[in-house]
């Protein structure tokens, strides 16, 4: 399981600075940092926020998470496939605060 390769991989994707990610999960830039470096292991807990933050469903972050080796019965090519499609549907998010009145 690769969390930190999802978490910044799925935080670029959004479009969104870590900064934003760690006011929106209610958590420190520099817990978020150390995440992303592979540094800490985030609980359940501290992932499902992430996701809620990210707005994006937390299977999909564990499946983009999880090594070659952890998705049995799934070839290498078909898990690449399936992470192409799921970054390309997640959308950088707009926060209309950052929009022009």
């Amino acid at each position: 399981m690769n969390i930190s390769k999802a978490l910044k991989l799925c935080r670029t994707q959004k479009g969104i600075t870590k900064t934003k990610l760690a006011e929106k999960a209610d958590m420190s830039v520099s817990y978020l940092s150390l995440l992303e470096q592979g540094k800490r292991d985030p609980n359940m807990s501290t992932i499902n926020k992430i996701c809620v933050a990210l707005n994006i469903p937390a299977s999909i972050f564990m499946f983009l998470a999880s090594d070659i080796n952890e998705l049995d019965g799934i070839s290498k090519e078909l898990a690449e496939k399936i992470s192409l499609t799921a970054l390309q549907l997640m959308e950088p998010d707009v926060d209309k605060a950052d929009l022009p009145s």
